[in-house]
C-alpha cells in the first residue's frame, strides 16, 4: 500500500469579500526571514506584556534575559511557550506578531508582581510598540485598524475608556473623539480567575482551566477572534474582532495574591493582550425580546456558526438585536441579530454545547438552498490552515473539535436534517440526575471503540511504513486534504510516523510543565475520507448577563459545574485520528436515519404546537 505525502503551498483565504493570496503571505514571510527581525509580545502569568524585536541571533535564553531586566523578576526557572510548544532554545517556529507566554516552572507561584510597563533608557527594556497594536497583518482586520486609529486620536484628546460593569471579567468600551463607543476590549489577564480580574474572581494562572475545564484562562480572546475569522463573508454577522496589544492606565492591576487593586494614587500604565471587537449599536438583546420577529435566515446562520465552533454558551444575552425601521412611526419590522461573546467556543474536548435557538420555531425550518450551498462549501482543512496562519498559538485540540463538528454539520445538512435536529444530536440529556453523552458523543465513542479494536487486532499496524490510511500532513498545510497534488519527501519516508508536538487533551488544575515539543504536528487523513468530505455538499453591548441563572440559561457568568469528558479527541495519536474519522463517517447515515424517525414519531404524537 502506497503512502502519499502532502506538502501543499498555503491556500488563499476568503473573508468578507477579500481574498488573501498565498503568494502575498509567502512574500511577507520571506521579507521577515531576509531581514532576520520579528516582533513578538511576551506575556507573563501575572499579565505583564512586553513587545520586543527579535534578531536572527536571538534565542530563548537571550529573550529571558531581556525579560528579567524589563520586569524585574528572575526568569531562570521559567519556560517560554508558544501555543502548544514549549520553546527550549530555538525561536524559528515563532512567527511575527505572535504572543508568547512566560510561565513559572515551579508549583508555588506568586501573584504579587505588579503589571508594570517597562521603563528606563536601556534599549532592551523599551517597549517600542504603539498604544494599540493589532497582532496580524491580514487584510481582514483592515476596518479595525481605522477604528484603532480613531481611538488613539481620542486618547490624545483625553477621551477615556469606560469600564463595563456587567459580567465576571474585565471589559472596556473605548471611544472616539465624539465620545461614542467604537470598540469593546477584553484583556486576557482580566478574564474570570485570571490574575488581574477586576471583580475578585481570581486564583488561577494563565493557561489553567477556566470557567469551562476545556477552555484555559487567558485564551478566550483567541476564540473571540477565531469566531470572526471563521465567519466567512460575514455570514453570521459576527462583529470584526482582532487580537491586540494595548496600553492604557484604565486597565486593572492587582497588587497581590488576594486580588486587591493597586492602592497607588496614580494609575499604573499597563500593557495588555486583549480581544478588540468593533462596537455594534443595538437596541436590546434576545433575552429582552420575543423571538417571533427574528428572521429565519439570521437564526440559521448563527446556528450554523455555533455548530461549527461548538459554542458552549449561546444564550439570549449574547445575541444583540437591532431594529430595522420600516418607516412607520412607533413600529418596526424585522430585526438584525448580532452574535457576540464567543470566548467559550472551540473547547479542547467535546463539551455539552448550549444553543438558545434550539427550540425556536425558526430552527425547525429546513435550510435554504443558499444555506446548504454555504455549508457544502465549508472546508475544515482550509479552516485549520487559516487559523494556524492567523492565530498560530491556537491549540491542536481545538482544531480537532472544529474539524469534527464541521464534518458532522456537512453530513447532517446533506442528509436533510434541520438546524434543530442537528443541535439536538449534539446536546446532552439529563436522566435520573445523571448527564448522559449526546448522540454526537455516542458516535465518537463507538468510533473510538472501533479504532481500539482495530489496533488490538493489528498491534503492529502503527509500525508499518505502508500502513493503510497513512498520509503525513502538517497542520500548516491542512488544506491539502482536499485534493492538493502530492509531493514526495524522502526524509519523511524514512520515518513517516515521527511527530514533533505532543497531542493535548489533558487539562490539569495544577500547571505542570508541558511536554517538550519540536518541529511540526502531522495530521493524517485517508483518501476515502477526503473524497467523502468533498462529495457532501451609550447603549450597552453586554459582555455577559449576570442577572440570569442556570435555571434560565447556561451563562458563563457563574462558575459552571465540571461536566464529564466522554470524548477526548486530542488523546488519539495521528494514526488513530485518521481511522477514527473514517469510522465516524461510516456511522453517520444510520444515526441520521434514526434521528429522522424519532422526529417523525414526536410530530405524530404531539402534533403541531404552533404555526410559524
Amino acid at each position: 500500500m502506497a503512502m502519499a505525502v502532502f506538502k501543499a503551498p498555503l491556500k488563499g483565504e476568503f473573508h468578507g469579500g477579500r481574498k488573501i493570496q498565498g503568494k502575498q503571505y509567502k512574500h511577507h514571510l520571506l521579507q521577515q526571514q531576509s531581514s532576520g527581525r520579528r516582533r513578538v509580545f511576551v506575556q507573563t502569568e501575572t499579565g505583564c506584556v512586553l513587545g520586543m524585536e527579535l534578531d536572527r541571533s536571538d534565542n530563548v535564553h537571550t529573550v529571558k534575559k531581556r525579560l528579567q531586566i524589563a520586569f524585574n523578576f528572575p526568569t531562570e526557572e521559567s519556560s517560554l511557550t508558544f501555543g502548544d510548544m514549549v520553546l527550549k532554545n530555538d525561536l524559528s517556529a515563532v512567527r511575527n506578531d505572535s504572543p508568547l507566554l512566560l510561565k513559572r516552572n515551579l508549583m508555588h507561584r506568586s501573584s504579587s508582581t505588579p503589571c508594570l510597563s517597562p521603563t528606563g533608557n536601556d534599549i532592551q527594556r523599551k517597549d517600542r510598540s504603539g498604544p494599540i497594536e493589532i497582532l496580524s497583518h491580514s487584510l481582514c482586520f483592515s476596518s479595525l485598524k481605522q477604528t484603532a486609529n480613531d481611538i488613539v486620536k481620542a486618547m490624545k484628546m483625553g477621551v477615556e475608556p469606560v469600564p463595563v460593569s456587567g459580567g465576571l471579567g474585565g471589559a472596556y468600551y473605548f471611544r472616539n473623539e465624539n465620545g461614542q463607543s467604537v470598540a469593546i476590549v477584553k484583556p486576557t489577564d482580566e478574564e474570570p480567575f485570571a490574575p488581574n480580574n477586576p471583580k475578585g474572581f481570581i486564583g488561577k494562572a494563565l493557561g489553567q482551566p477556566g470557567l469551562k475545564p476545556s477552555v484555559r484562562v487567558g485564551e478566550t480572546g483567541y476564540r473571540e477572534v477565531a469566531a470572526y475569522l471563521l465567519d466567512y463573508g460575514h455570514f453570521a454577522n459576527v462583529p470584526p474582532t482582532a487580537l491586540v496589544k494595548i496600553t492604557h492606565s484604565v486597565f486593572n492591576v492587582n497588587d497581590g495574591v488576594n486580588g486587591n487593586k493597586s492602592r497607588e494614587k496614580k494609575k499604573l500604565v499597563s500593557s495588555k493582550i486583549a480581544s478588540f471587537q468593533k462596537f455594534v449599536d443595538h437596541d436590546f438583546d434576545a433575552s429582552d425580546h420575543g423571538t417571533s420577529s427574528f428572521p429565519v435566515a439570521s437564526v440559521h446562520r448563527i446556528g450554523i456558526l455555533d455548530i461549527r465552533i461548538l459554542n458552549t454558551d449561546r444564550h439570549g444575552g449574547n445575541l444583540l438585536v437591532k431594529k430595522l425601521d420600516d418607516g412607520v412611526v412607533g413600529r418596526f419590522g424585522q430585526v438584525e441579530l448580532i452574535p457576540i461573546d464567543h470566548g467559550l467556543c472551540l473547547p479542547e474536548t467535546l463539551e455539552d454545547p448550549y444553543f438558545e435557538w434550539i427550540h425556536w420555531p425558526q430552527a425547525s425550518i429546513p435550510f435554504s438552498e443558499e444555506e446548504l450551498e454555504y455549508i457544502q462549501n465549508l472546508d475544515p482543512a482550509k479552516d485549520c490552515d487559516m487559523l494556524q496562519r492567523e492565530l498560530p498559538m491556537i491549540r491542536e485540540a481545538c482544531l480537532r473539535v472544529l474539524v469534527l463538528c464541521t464534518v458532522f454539520l456537512k453530513e447532517a445538512a446533506a442528509y436533510g436534517l434541520c438546524l434543530a435536529e442537528i443541535g439536538e444530536m449534539m446536546t446532552r440529556e439529563f436522566r435520573a440526575g445523571e448527564e448522559e453523552p449526546s448522540e454526537l458523543e455516542r458516535l465518537c465513542i463507538e468510533a473510538q471503540r472501533s479504532v481500539a479494536e482495530q489496533h488490538f487486532l493489528s498491534p503492529k499496524s502503527d509500525l508499518e511504513v505502508g500502513a493503510e490510511f497513512m498520509f503525513d500532513l502538517d497542520y500548516n498545510d491542512l488544506g491539502s486534504v482536499y485534493g492538493s497534488k502530492t509531493q514526495t519527501d524522502e526524509s519523511l519516508a524514512k520515518n513517516p510516523f515521527s511527530t514533533g508536538r505532543s497531542s493535548l487533551g489533558k487539562l490539569d488544575e495544577s500547571i505542570a510543565e508541558e511536554e517538550e515539543t519540536e518541529g511540526q504536528t502531522r495530521f493524517a487523513l485517508s483518501p476515502k475520507l477526503s473524497t467523502s468530505m468533498k462529495s457532501n455538499n451609550p447603549k450597552r453591548q453586554r459582555d455577559n448577563k449576570t442577572e440570569k441563572t442556570l435555571s434560565s440559561h447556561k451563562s458563563a457568568n457563574v462558575q459552571l459545574p465540571v461536566s464529564p469528558n466522554f470524548v477526548k479527541l486530542a488523546d488519539m495519536k495521528e494514526v488513530e485520528w485518521v481511522v477514527f474519522l473514517e469510522k465516524f463517517l461510516e456511522l453517520l447515515d444510520s444515526a441520521f436515519a434514526e434521528c429522522k424517525t424519532m422526529t417523525l414519531r414526536n410530530r405524530q404524537r404531539l402534533g403541531t404546537s404552533c404555526q410559524f
